[in-house]
């Protein structure tokens, strides 16, 4: 029988319970209600649907399947030693898979299970309770096949540090092999090892911008953009053979800040002096026994022999995120059917929104994209009513967003400073947030951002692609029949005429002056002083933070802490998070990738089989961006960034 099925067949048989009398609860469930009470959760007094109330504790069948479900099999790996327990001291141990992400996106489609994914602030948050707990005394961590950018690997390292807490516990960390921002995370650990044959690639910085122009004039497409702001090079890989002056210098600073933090890691983690640490970034291939050799790992071994030697004869137990994860808990069946309404906390406490993907205008999908988009109406709305809720004393914006819709960032923006008359709105910037990224930042009560964060790009970019002769090319004729001078002024068929690009140049030039200003207010400077970093400019975080555009460096949990100060909320209150889990209501038809054209299709073909995935990734991702935004009057396009590494 499948996983599913045994689900269905739980859900029944708890259905079938008998609901327990009020005065009959047993300890465990009455301690369990006064946890979440003192975690600021409203406890469910009553079933959603007659009849079921076991749904929320399963009932004694339902539990007691739960339970043998999550025991390992005889095959199984082990989830605790033999004499471990929980009041006795011990060390917790857990596997980091997958693609580190703020969220998991939500996909209806059935092609196959999702990749894993490592929810960057439930993590953090996990952390600092274990280390909260004095019978933990260590971490051992399996990394495997773990994907994750310079930044969320800063956020793990500094989450690491602060559990060991100055030495009152240990880290100890395994990977079988490590790419440069996975090895600046294992170099947190006190303890580090590899299998015999491990490898670690510690190359240092490199930024391949990947332009497409040449490409563009063999098909007959016209890249048509206008920029405000020197530094505004959004559009270059599309306008340009080669990066600009200005770019190259912009790229330049970014990979300088990479190169800086890889350099950190290695000496302050690992203990190498500065050369040492030169030397080794230049080799940047190490074997199992060369690493050892190197100082960058400590034991080549197996994970089993790896994690014995760690524990010296301690008890272990396996990390779990959440409490009870893995146990089916069927109230969030009826949360999801409409049935009964999400657990919120029931005190002042501070929301975590979530502001991810490309600005679009609109609605976007609403809830269920919320995810992977940042569509003007849906996330104005949820802020200002966040601002109305008296239970919120606090909002932290997450930001990572290059960008999109200046309409889109306006609309956000607005929302924002209308909650910050009324309570703190602490924006937290996670790999980039830049473009409109930043523009729905600058109001904000305070700025976080990382080191390497990509921020900035104060500027205004907009065009289209012109595609009539590369339709041409293929035995397709288009013809434009209009009457008004400017008729075919959005068409993607033609180039803007030198009147209409006069007139676009003004609508955009006006564009940026809002957006200038905008940061001007926000961040208590007058116009000049912006302009003078603004121009399009891409920052780091930690060239921002000197130039005044942010003002903390710190990840996520130092936001949250500043917001729960500023708001005096107890760090043992829930967080309310938005986007929310997606109920039926919020399940809409998915959709597709934005359709390219048939010339387009071919060439990314081509574009693959002689340059390999990744950079006809880039390519279909740069243009699907221009032909999701083709019919804006005014963009603040997302900023793109070269293939970092």
């Amino acid at each position: 029988m499948t996983r599913a099925a045994l689900l269905t067949l739980a859900t029944l048989l708890a259905a079938c319970q008998v609901a327990p009398a009020k005065a009959d609860k047993g300890e465990a469930s009455a301690d369990a209600d006064k946890d979440k009470e003192k975690e600021g959760e409203k406890k469910d007094d009553a079933p959603a649907i007659p009849g079921m109330a076991g749904l929320g504790n399963l009932g004694p069948l339902g539990a007691m399947m739960a339970q043998k479900l999550e025991e390992p099999g005889p095959y199984d790996a082990l989830k605790a030693s033999a004499g471990f327990a929980k009041d006795k001291p011990h060390w917790l141990s857990m596997r980091l898979e997958g693609q580190v992400a703020e969220m998991t996106e939500v996909s209806l489609s059935l092609g196959g299970p999702p990749t894993p994914t490592l929810e960057l602030e439930p993590f953090l948050a996990r952390l600092a309770k274990a280390a909260a707990d004095p019978q933990v005394k260590g971490l051992v961590l399996r990394i495997d096949e773990l994907a994750l950018d310079w930044s969320s690997a800063e956020e793990l390292r500094a989450g690491l540090v602060a559990f060991k807490g100055g030495g009152a516990r240990q880290v100890a960390c395994h990977a079988d092999m490590a790419f440069n921002p996975v090895y600046h995370l294992l170099s947190a650990c006190d303890r580090v090892g590899l299998p015999p044959h491990g490898m670690i690639t510690i190359s240092g910085a490199a930024a391949t911008p990947v332009h497409i122009k040449g490409l563009l004039d063999r098909l007959g497409i016209v890249a048509d953009f206008i920029h405000v702001g020197a530094f505004k090079g959004a559009a270059e890989p599309l306008t340009r053979t080669a990066p600009s002056k200005e770019m190259e210098e912009t790229l330049g600073a970014i990979v300088d800040q990479y190169y800086a933090t890889q350099k950190k890691g290695l000496t302050e983690g690992r203990g190498l002096d500065e050369g040492a640490a030169v030397a080794a970034i230049d080799r940047a291939l190490f074997h199992a026994e060369a690493a050892k050799e190197a100082g960058l790992v400590d034991e080549v071994a197996v994970f089993e022999d790896f994690r014995a030697g760690a524990l010296a004869g301690s008890e272990w137990t396996t990390l779990k995120l959440k409490e009870g994860e893995g146990a089916f808990d069927f109230s969030k069946l009826q949360v999801f059917l409409g049935l009964m309404p999400p657990k919120t906390p029931q005190v002042p406490h501070v929301a975590l929104v979530y502001a991810l993907g490309n600005i679009i205008d609109g609605d976007g999908e609403g809830i269920l994209g919320a995810r992977g988009q940042i569509a003007g109406h849906t996330l104005a709305t949820a802020i200002r009513r966040m601002a109305d809720d008296d239970k919120i004393a606090a909002i932290v914006l997450r930001v990572n967003s290059g960008g999109g819709s200046a309409i889109a960032s306006e609309q956000i923006a607005q929302a924002i400073v209308a909650a910050k008359a009324r309570k703190p709105v602490v924006v937290s910037m996670g790999r980039v947030a830049a473009s409109g990224g930043y523009y729905i930042s600058t109001n904000a009560t305070k700025i976080f951002a990382l080191p390497e964060t990509l921020t900035g790009s104060i500027g205004v970019v907009g065009g289209k692609l012109a595609l009539d002769k590369a339709l041409g090319r293929i035995g397709i004729n288009t013809y434009h029949i209009g009457r008004g001078k400017r008729s075919a002024l959005w068409s993607m068929m033609t180039p803007w005429t030198a009147d209409e690009r006069a007139s676009m140049l003004e609508m955009m030039e006006a564009a940026y002056k809002i957006f200038v200003t905008r940061v001007a207010e926000g961040r208590g400077k007058t116009y000049e002083q912006i302009h003078e970093i603004a121009q399009g400019r891409v920052w780091t975080g930690a060239a921002a933070r000197e130039r005044g555009l942010v003002d903390e460096l710190g990840g996520l949990e130092a936001a949250l802490a500043e917001a729960r100060s500023l708001a005096k909320v107890d760090a043992s209150v829930a967080l309310e998070v938005y986007p929310p889990e997606p109920t039926l209501k919020d399940i809409v038809a998915s959709l597709g990738p934005v359709s390219l054209p048939i010339g387009m299709r071919a060439a990314l073909a081509e574009i693959e089989a002689h340059a390999g995935e990744k950079v006809a990734a880039a390519v279909e991702d740069t243009l699907g961006k221009v032909m999701l935004l083709r019919a804006e009057p005014v963009l603040t396009v997302a900023f793109e960034p070269a293939i970092f590494e």
